[in-house]
């Protein structure tokens, strides 16, 4: 399994429309058949930086439906994004491969 981890930071004026926006977006990323799930969370940290920091993890099966998603969809996905944040909102994405999972079951 092959997580494609979405980090943005964007300017407190944007703040609530990006985030109606993002819960929008998520299950677009879904529908393309790529991705088995979403997680959407708020990166927390102890240093004062500006605006807000979130973090969007999609799961893939395999590197084949990440690469297919790349091919297929992303420039188009990412396009609406672009034309309404435009430079209020940075985005760097990383690749993340599962190894081994862990849990605890709680009685």
């Amino acid at each position: 399994m092959i997580i494609y981890n979405v980090t943005v930071n964007l300017e407190e004026s944007i703040h609530e429309e990006w985030l109606s926006w993002i819960k929008e977006h998520i299950p677009l990323m879904l529908a393309t058949g790529k991705f088995t799930e979403a997680k959407l969370t708020r990166v927390l940290v102890d240093e004062k930086i500006e605006g807000f920091t979130y973090s969007i993890q999609y799961r893939a099966k395999s590197r084949e439906d990440l690469d297919a998603y790349y091919q297929d969809h992303a420039n188009h996905l990412r396009q609406d994004g672009l034309k309404r944040f435009a430079d209020k909102v940075l985005a760097f994405r990383t690749e993340l491969e599962i190894i081994d999972e862990y849990s605890v079951t709680i009685n």
